[in-house]
């Protein structure tokens, strides 16, 4: 059973930063590519970066570019988001996701690209 658990979301002021960590348990996590998403109040889930499964090809929503930071620690099957200059805008509830396809390449940006989920972490930018 595939189980993915975020964690490092809190209350942070513009300008700050923060560091989300996704742990990965239930296959070999090292395989497969790994993602990011986002989801404001009244608003759909929308893509903010993605990895590759062995974290040599990274990609982000313009929104975020330059700010945000994903890595993976494979041995640890862990996945990371770095996020630096927070700005209010920035406040969602923070998903990590997995495709199901091993060692897979290409562009995922979308929610239906991944199959599994994680409870999500809540992030608050205030001004």
């Amino acid at each position: 059973q595939v189980q993915l658990v975020e964690s490092g979301g809190g209350l942070v002021q513009a300008g700050g930063s923060l560091r989300l960590s996704c742990a990965a348990s239930g296959r070999t996590f090292s395989r497969y590519v790994m993602g990011w998403f986002r989801q404001a109040p009244g608003k759909e889930r929308e893509f903010v970066a993605s990895i590759s499964w062995s974290g040599d090809i990274t990609q982000y929503a313009d929104s975020v570019k330059g700010r945000f930071t994903i890595s993976r620690d494979n041995p640890k099957n862990t996945m990371y988001l770095r996020m630096n200059s927070l700005k209010p805008e920035d406040t969602a509830v923070y998903y990590c996701a997995s495709r199901s396809v091993a060692y897979d390449s290409g562009s995922y940006y979308r929610t239906d690209d991944y199959v599994y989920w994680g409870q999500g972490t809540q992030v608050t930018v205030s001004s």
